[in-house]
């Protein structure tokens, strides 16, 4: 075991990192930043570059003209807002890959602007445009809000945390079983509760700029709950319950309504519809 003086002067540093590696959101909250939106993006790159030539591999990169105009006109009005709003962004690698995957209902953006979507969310919830802006709005929106960078930083201070329970316990494995239960209820979870409410609001907002109507928020969580099964606790959810979620949207739509009232659409932002794996 290591000494208690040495225990004391790793937590006083444990401490001090979480306490200075701290960004804002969008919104104005507070962030644990111990990794930068900038290595998160390098990192995201790696990860996505793995995903995909994964899927070539796997013949599961759609390739169909019809699907590719509609995912990347709407992705691109997405795009064109997106930069507006967050000028930084411009020279972001914006691209998408179409997965052929009819049973998951899915998609995601990582760090830097790299996209996906599942088939499975048109073949599942028959999606209408707006539905599928909102959809990519959110994710958008993680991206946006450093989501990922902050979502790494926690599951650091996780491991971080773990190693000072540990060292300081004089019975190391029971409390780190139990430290690791704590930390995988509120670390480890893909995006927090409250993350989860920016990237509605941000993509909300992504969306209406976009010209696509807001009340699409709200049949789309309908669509979601209409799926069946039954819906995990919420506190343990990273997603809140549909109907509290359809609710929390629904207050949002008059404001949001407000920002393109005649429901112009943006303009189109090219972005790169991923067929086969690119290069590192």
């Amino acid at each position: 075991m290591i000494p208690a003086k040495s225990s004391k002067l790793l937590l006083i540093a444990v401490g001090m990192s979480l306490l200075t590696a701290c960004a804002t959101s969008p919104t104005g909250r507070r962030q644990l930043m111990l990794i930068s939106p900038d290595a998160a993006i390098v990192q995201s790159k790696q990860a996505y570059l793995t995903t995909v030539s994964d899927l070539d591999k796997q013949n599961k990169l759609i390739d169909d003209p019809k699907m590719s105009d509609r995912v990347g006109s709407i992705t691109g009005r997405l795009v064109t807002e997106a930069i507006a709003m967050y000028p930084n962004t411009a020279n972001w690698e914006w691209s998408v890959a179409i997965i052929d995957d009819p049973e998951t209902v899915n998609a995601w953006c990582m760090a830097g602007g790299r996209m996906a979507v599942y088939t499975g969310l048109f073949e599942k919830l028959k999606l209408t445009d707006a539905e599928f802006a909102q959809i990519m709005g959110h994710e958008i929106s993680h991206a946006l809000a450093n989501h990922t960078a902050e979502r790494m930083s926690r599951a650091m201070a996780t491991s971080v945390g773990i190693v000072a329970i540990g060292v300081m316990s004089d019975k190391p494995l029971a409390t780190m079983a139990g430290g690791a239960m704590a930390a995988k209820v509120a670390l480890e979870l893909p995006n927090s509760r409250t993350a989860e409410t920016e990237a509605d609001k941000i993509g909300m907002e992504l969306a209406v700029r976009a010209g696509y109507d807001p009340d699409a928020a709200v049949s789309l969580w309908q669509k979601m709950g209409s799926m069946g099964g039954s819906a995990p606790p919420e506190f343990l959810s990273t997603h809140p319950a549909p109907g509290n979620r359809e609710a929390e949207l629904a207050a949002m739509i008059p404001e949001m309504r407000k920002l393109n009232p005649t429901g112009k659409l943006a303009r189109v932002t090219a972005i790169e519809i991923v067929r086969d794996a690119p290069a590192p």
